[in-house]
């Protein structure tokens, strides 16, 4: 993430300034940019002088002391609130006044990590999607204390850069791993419960929603590791509220090391020749799923919009740009019917008789 941001930074003319605490990953960053430039040098988006022009921009840095002619600071590290609270000490002390410290943070509050400075009004949430380069939106967080104009010129500073800004109040998950916490836990659900194997599930989530990966894959690409901790973070945050209780079956791929992708091995197995799950495609069933997975997503972007975490219109954005949904979630559920979603619902409701399948108040009143 911290490599996609500074290659996104300099190829929009930026100087920047690039480190890590482990000896020798900021180098590592340098030669992974330099690989994805040489990518796009093949493809003809860029030239050998655009790829020279962009790496002479970007200098990798000895210590936190050479941040301090910089007017933004973009913190990439991992997702643990000391540690970045730490950092942002650091920074503060290093840092000119004027310059706008930011989180990359993508479910912990701006505002305890602002905490940690004296001026605290500097500090604010730039939550970028992975790939950084290649994904539109950025989510704009400002804590308790941030100024309003640093976040005004940061949102205008992101969007010369080419990206979708939306702002969202500084709550667990923000919007998108807030709205999106659905999308992977009842399909699990679904999955645990025998009703359909995960890649029935993937298949009805992509065949009749459109969907470009289904919830399964897209963990596996995502990382089961980082979407496990996500889902934790968000659900301690919401104080265990069981609309984001996460998964034993989530919890027990992170602990064995099956995190996707990137290990080989996630709910599929990419190992060369492997052989992967036969799809029953039973229509039947994949309505009954994808209705019951997209009615709590329904739902959950409404309790958005109800608690006013963001705007429709930035709602609507966030899905569509920051995990390329097909649609809005509120104009599908227009579309749907609401009243045939909250039905969905309350028919879960009644079955389970858990709170995890509660209807929101604004979801009942728009379908009355």
């Amino acid at each position: 993430m911290g490599s996609g941001i500074a290659q996104l930074a300099a190829t929009s003319g930026h100087n920047v300034v690039l480190y890590d605490s482990f000896t020798g990953a900021s180098a590592k960053a340098v030669e992974r940019i330099r690989t994805t430039l040489e990518g796009l040098v093949k493809k003809g988006k860029i030239n050998e002088a655009g790829l020279n022009t962009i790496l002479s921009k970007i200098k990798v840095a000895n210590s936190l002391n050479d941040f301090a002619p910089c007017g933004l600071v973009i913190e990439a590290v991992i997702e643990e609130l000391e540690i970045k609270k730490d950092l942002f000490r650091k920074l503060e002390a290093v840092c000119e006044p004027s310059a706008i410290l930011a989180t990359n943070t993508s479910s912990i509050s701006v505002t305890s990590i602002a905490a940690a400075c004296k001026g605290s009004g500097r500090v604010m949430g730039v939550h970028f999607f992975n790939p950084a380069p290649v994904m539109p939106l950025v989510e704009i967080i400002p804590g308790l204390a941030t100024d309003n104009a640093m976040l005004k010129e940061v949102t205008e500073l992101i969007q010369s850069w080419g990206k979708t800004t939306v702002q969202a109040k500084d709550t667990p998950g923000f919007i998108v791993n807030r709205v999106a916490r659905p999308f992977y836990g009842e399909a699990i659900r679904i999955y645990e419960e025998g009703i359909a194997h995960y890649a029935d599930i993937d298949w009805a989530i992509k065949e009749i929603g459109g969907f470009r990966m289904g919830p399964f894959e897209l963990m596996d690409f995502i990382g089961n590791d980082v979407n496990y901790m996500v889902t934790e973070t968000v659900w301690k945050q919401m104080f265990f509220d069981p609309r984001y209780k996460p998964s034993i079956t989530q919890k027990r791929l992170s602990e064995a090391g099956y995190f996707g992708r990137k290990t080989g091995k996630g709910y599929y197995d990419y190992s060369e020749n492997a052989a992967q799950p036969e799809l029953s495609k039973d229509m039947e069933s994949g309505k009954q799923v994808f209705m019951r997975i997209i009615s709590m997503l329904i739902n959950e972007a409404y309790e958005a919009l109800y608690y006013k975490i963001a705007t429709r219109e930035d709602l609507e954005t966030a899905m569509t740009k920051g995990v390329n949904y097909p649609k809005g979630l509120l104009a599908w559920g227009n579309e749907l019917g609401l009243k045939n979603v909250l039905n969905t619902l309350e028919n879960l409701y009644e079955t389970y008789k858990e709170e995890r399948y509660r209807p929101g108040l604004l979801l009942k009143q728009s379908a009355k």
